[in-house]
């Protein structure tokens, strides 16, 4: 029970930290279309109603109760969900391919754009505290940024055990807040009847719309609930939603709406001006604090997605470190770490404040919401089994809502949101290249190939074979059923072969985490070689040394201290020719120059790698 608690505690302050801040401008930026003609009485309560139950129906019954249960073996996410479904129909298809890339680039999109505005508008309440601090904002937005990304690589449980109850009483901090301001107009309280909500979308026309891409500001942070599902479980995160979460959002929603019935005039910034005086202090150091953990949850649901792109192959192996030695999930990947710093420093100062950094944040929280809704129809009818027609009955009315959120946030491209679109277009354009710059090279090598099988029938009636040495070589290879290039080379150049040989093949599983007594397959191919395949899941560590001490079970013996491990090292070239466009082969190359190297990405031995290398133009 005391484990299950902290992990309610530890989702508070992870999986709801980003939703837990959308109360500082949701209700802000709603109003902003109404300040100069004003906003009448049943406008409030049906825009109070509208935010209540866009949070009741996406967050809710979409991600808590529907997509949570919707998991890859525990883990979730975009990209989990596309490999789920790539395990149950065998192979890509372009929908689902591209769904995967457009969802991913719009939650490294949303990632960058989540702590720029979070923070600032938290700050910001430092204006009402006294205008002179007005000046201090942008800089201590980006110490605090700078601060943030600087700790990554000392892992993030430290921050999360910390930040956890800091979260909770920020939740806490909001429902009293709107507490104390329900009884200043208890009419707001109609807005519990969806019918206020349908009322304001069907009366508000124009003004409407445009209001809709503030509204769905309450339910940012959904997608990287769904991703953070493996750090804690269903159950606890479902817990702490219905105990704690959304009865805060809730009330300080309505709370705010009462207080602008009876306080017109704080529409400009109603969260803050809501407190009492003596507590605005003290509520803008929470709420710092509080956007300081949302960014931190988005940061890491970035390097959680990067690990699973780099798995699945839309992603040069880029290093990653593992910053606890009992939680998998806790990593750091410095290239993504840095790119996202660069983009938040970016925005910060190009934006100067949440208010136009805002009109920028809808589009990719509601284009990774719609990739997700036809990832899920996929989802009812290959892994569910449920007929087509059931499941677009279902899942429809969701995604119209959704389309139409999404309709509402591209009428704010011309004021900042092209910026999340370009950011998603450059990853996406990324991610594809590498794909297909990937998949043309594999088909190049491959006509060069000689089957395994007729190589060592080859080797071993040969009337002179090469000079055999003691040891064992491993040669890596991703065809296991074709001879290694680097095999081929060192016979060619060193005239050699040793007394056993192992061609290894690692692959990445559509699983998660992949256990030991799955991970190894070993067979015998002559009395001097053999094939090893190691599985691990695309969250999994892929440590081969310590994979291959799993073979002793098998019968294999393996003494590291007496193998050699060969790599083949290409040096790419351009050839326009080949198949991609010049440019996408220079950005090819360019992102193949970021991938780390394989006895780092495996976890080799330093002092037992032989590299042998060669040119293979693209």
């Amino acid at each position: 029970m005391r484990k299950f608690l902290v992990l309610v505690v530890g989702s508070v302050g992870v999986v709801y930290g980003d939703i837990g801040t959308s109360p500082l401008y949701a209700f802000r930026e709603a109003l902003r279309p109404f300040s100069h003609d004003g906003i009448s009485q049943q406008e409030v309560v049906g825009l109070i109603s509208l935010m209540v139950w866009t949070l009741t129906i996406i967050v809710t019954f979409k991600y808590v109760l529907f997509l949570l249960r919707a998991d890859n073996d525990g883990e979730g996410g975009t990209l989990s969900l596309l490999a789920l479904l790539m395990k149950k129909t065998g192979s890509y298809t372009p929908i689902l391919f591209f769904a995967g890339l457009i969802g991913a680039a719009l939650f490294i999109g949303d990632a960058m754009i989540t702590p720029a505005l979070s923070v600032m508008s938290a700050l910001e309440g430092l204006k009402l505290v006294t205008p002179a601090l007005s000046g201090y904002v942008l800089p201590l937005s980006a110490a605090i940024m700078i601060a943030l990304f600087l700790v990554q690589s000392k892992g993030t449980a430290a921050v999360s055990n910390f930040f956890g109850p800091i979260t909770v009483l920020w939740f806490l901090a909001m429902a009293w807040g709107g507490l104390i301001h329900i009884g200043d107009d208890y009419t707001i309280l109609q807005a519990l009847n969806p019918l206020n909500a349908i009322w304001f979308i069907t009366h508000a026309g124009f003004v409407g719309l445009i209001v809709l891409g503030a509204v769905f500001l309450t339910v940012t942070g959904a997608e990287a609930l769904y991703a953070d599902l493996g750090h804690f479980g269903r159950k606890p995160i479902q817990t702490a939603w219905f105990i704690l979460v959304f009865p805060a959002l809730a009330l300080n929603y309505l709370g705010q709406g009462a207080f602008v019935l009876t306080h017109p005039e704080a529409a400009e910034n109603p969260f803050y001006l809501m407190y009492p005086d003596w507590a605005l202090l003290p509520v803008v150091i929470l709420a710092t604090l509080a956007t300081i953990i949302a960014s931190q949850a988005v940061i890491t649901g970035a390097f959680s997605l990067a690990r699973q792109a780099v798995h699945l192959g839309f992603l040069p192996r880029l290093q990653i470190t593992f910053t606890s030695e009992t939680n998998t999930g806790q990593i750091y990947v410095p290239a993504v770490n840095l790119l996202l710093f660069v983009g938040v420093i970016v925005l910060i100062f190009s934006f100067g404040d949440s208010e136009s950094l805002a009109t920028a944040y809808g589009v990719s929280v509601t284009g990774a919401m719609v990739v997700t809704t036809l990832l899920a129809f996929q989802f009812l009818r290959s892994v569910w089994g449920w007929k087509a027609l059931t499941a677009a009955a279902i899942l429809l009315p969701l995604f119209i809502l959704e389309a139409v959120f999404l309709s509402a946030n591209l009428l704010k491209i011309h004021d900042g949101g092209w910026v999340p679109v370009m950011l998603a277009l450059a990853i996406m354009l990324i991610m594809w290249t590498w794909t297909r710059g990937s998949h043309l090279l594999r088909e190049k090598t491959a006509r060069n190939d000689i089957p395994l099988d007729t190589f060592i029938r080859s080797i071993e009636k040969s009337q002179h074979p090469p000079v055999t040495v003691p040891g064992t070589a491993v040669f890596l290879t991703s065809v296991g059923d074709k001879t290694p290039a680097v095999l081929l080379h060192n016979i060619k150049h060193n005239h050699v072969l040793h007394e056993k040989n192992v061609v290894l093949t690692v692959r990445t599983s559509e699983k998660p985490y992949v256990p030991d007594d799955e991970r190894v397959t070993l067979t015998t191919l002559s009395e001097r070689f053999s094939r090893i395949e190691l599985c691990f899941g695309f969250m999994d560590e892929p440590n081969v040394s310590r994979a291959l001490a799993i073979c002793k079970k098998a019968g294999f013996k393996f003494e590291i201290m007496q193998t050699s491990f060969y790599l083949g090292r290409r040096t790419l070239i351009a050839d326009p020719n080949a198949g991609l466009p010049r440019w996408q082969d220079d950005l090819y190359i360019a992102l193949s120059g970021l991938g780390i190297d394989p006895s780092s990405y495996f976890k080799l031995p330093a002092n037992r790698v032989v590299e042998i290398g060669e040119q293979v133009t693209i």
